[in-house]
Order: C-alpha cells, then sequence, then structure tokens
C-alpha cells in the first residue's frame, strides 16, 4: 500500500468519526482503529490532530465539489444549473449518515482556537460563493443574486442538520427560483 493510500484510508476513517461523532469526542486511538493502523502511521502522515482535521477538510471539500459540479453538469439550462445545487443538497439531506456541513461542524468546534481550521473553512464557503457567482454570470443574472443563493444553501444545510429533514432543501429552491426568475427578468 502506498503512502496515498495509507493517507486516504485515515482521512476516510477520521472523517466517518469526526463527522458521526464530531472531532473533540473522537481520539487519536479510535482514528487508529477505524484506520486500521499504528498511531505511529497517523502520526507521520499527520504529526498533529488538526493537521488530520485539514486533511480531512480537504477531503470533504473534495467530495463537495465533485457532488455539485455532478449536480450541475446534469442539469440543462442556466437556470436549471442554479437550482441544482438545491437538488443537491436534497439528495445530500436524505443520506442516512448526514449530519449538516462538516465545515459548519469543525468550524462551531474548533474556530476560535484553530486559524488553521477557521481559515480552511472560509476558503470552502469563500469557493462556493465564487461557484455561484459564476453560474450567476453564466444565467446572465446581476451579481447581487449570487450572495442571495449561497446563503439560501447555507441555511438549507443548517436548518436540515438540525429538523433532520431533507424539507429545508425544497423550501430553499423555490425561494431560489423565486430570486432567479425576479433577477432574470429584471435583466
Amino acid at each position: 500500500m502506498t503512502d496515498v493510500d495509507v493517507r486516504e484510508q485515515i482521512v476516510e476513517a477520521a472523517d466517518r468519526l469526526f463527522y458521526g461523532r464530531g472531532i473533540g469526542t473522537v481520539g487519536m486511538d479510535a482514528v487508529r482503529d477505524a484506520a486500521g493502523v499504528s498511531l505511529k502511521t497517523i502520526y507521520r502522515q499527520f504529526p498533529s490532530k488538526e493537521q488530520l482535521v485539514l486533511g480531512v477538510l480537504a477531503h470533504r471539500h473534495a467530495l463537495w465539489t465533485r457532488g455539485i459540479d455532478g449536480a450541475v453538469a446534469r442539469a440543462g439550462s442556466a437556470r436549471d444549473r442554479l437550482l441544482a445545487v438545491y437538488d443537491h443538497l436534497a439528495n445530500w439531506f436524505d443520506d442516512d449518515d448526514f449530519r449538516g456541513c462538516g465545515f459548519i461542524n469543525a468550524f462551531g468546534e474548533l474556530g476560535a482556537t484553530s486559524p488553521a481550521v477557521a481559515e480552511a473553512v472560509r476558503a470552502h464557503k469563500v469557493s462556493f460563493q465564487d461557484y455561484v457567482d459564476r453560474l450567476v454570470a453564466e444565467a446572465g443574472a446581476p451579481p447581487a443574486l449570487g450572495p442571495q443563493l449561497a446563503i439560501l444553501a447555507e441555511g438549507a444545510q443548517t436548518t436540515a442538520a438540525i429538523i433532520g429533514t431533507s424539507e429545508s432543501a425544497g423550501v430553499a429552491r423555490e425561494a431560489a427560483a423565486t430570486l432567479i426568475d425576479a433577477a432574470t427578468a429584471r435583466a
């Protein structure tokens, strides 16, 4: 097994544990057991738990990007591509293991004490905002629509995690459709 394979194995195990139970409640022994590697191997790949958290966040960012890209790629019109973001959210919220946004969760646990984690979370959120802004530009809508649509997606994630249903994705999609239609009618 290569170092890359071992690293991925550790990150995937840590991701499942951190996302399912919270970062603070998961010790490195639990990561060791779930990953099936020694603590020495974990610390060779990730010299600290913070570095492992950053590895997990990078992994989550890649998953998020692939999911959104896939949903948007399957949509037809520019309007449909914007709405596909909410369709992706609905599918994600229906996952049995859905516990909200892993970035928001990490920020809530570590954002005040780990500048590196706070920055990784911010970078992810800025990346998503930039992505929505590009979709808005492709749709020929005013730039102000991008932040409005992104905040709907963020709110839907938090609401779904707290309420425990995927309904917020549909509500956010309906609100997004209203905003898109109003913005493109004025444009």
